[in-house]
This record gives C-alpha cells, structure tokens and sequence, in this order.
C-alpha cells in the first residue's frame, strides 16, 4: 500500500518548551512530519504508525517537568470546517511516484 493510500488524520501540534536547545529539535523533529503553521504550532497529516515514531522521537528530547507537546486530532469532517484568515486551510499533500 502506497503512503498516499493510508488513513490518515490530520494533527494541530502545539508544544511550550522554555529551553532553546530542546525547542529547536523538537522543532526540527516536527519538520519532518508536517507544516509549520504559526510560531509553536504544526499541523500533519500522519497515520497511526507515524504517530506512534514522531512521540518516540519527541520524547527522546522532552523534560516532562518544563515541556508541552499537545496533539489534537481533527476528523475528516472537522478538517472540512476549518476557517483560516492571512493562510492557506490544511491540505494533505500527495505525493505520486512514476
């Protein structure tokens, strides 16, 4: 099964993290997944298994004690709703090899 064919849900990520070094590989981290969208916050299309390795990365750089990291899940239909001001809504790229 192609990536694009997978179910996926699309994540807003919002993470506060006080520490410079730790923001910028959480940052880095996130980068690789999706889209930055505003200052702290990401928004990815992911399925279940690039969850799953995204927390595991973050969590290799996050001090539960001081970091945040929020994912919120947004249903198809939720996805649909967005309202956007200044910005594109989120869209899943597709990516088709030949």
């Amino acid at each position: 099964m192609s990536q694009s064919t997978k179910q996926t849900t699309l994540y807003v990520i919002a993470y506060d993290i006080p520490h410079d070094g730790r923001r910028t590989k959480v940052h880095k981290t996130l980068s690789g997944y999706g889209k930055w969208t505003q200052y702290s916050l990401f928004e990815a299309f992911l399925t279940d298994k690039q969850l799953v390795g995204l927390r595991g990365k973050l969590d290799k750089h996050l001090r539960p004690d001081e970091d945040s990291v929020r994912f919120y899940s947004l249903c198809a239909g939720c996805v649909e709703k967005v309202v956007t001001v200044g910005s594109a809504r989120p869209e899943e790229e597709v990516t088709i090899i030949v």
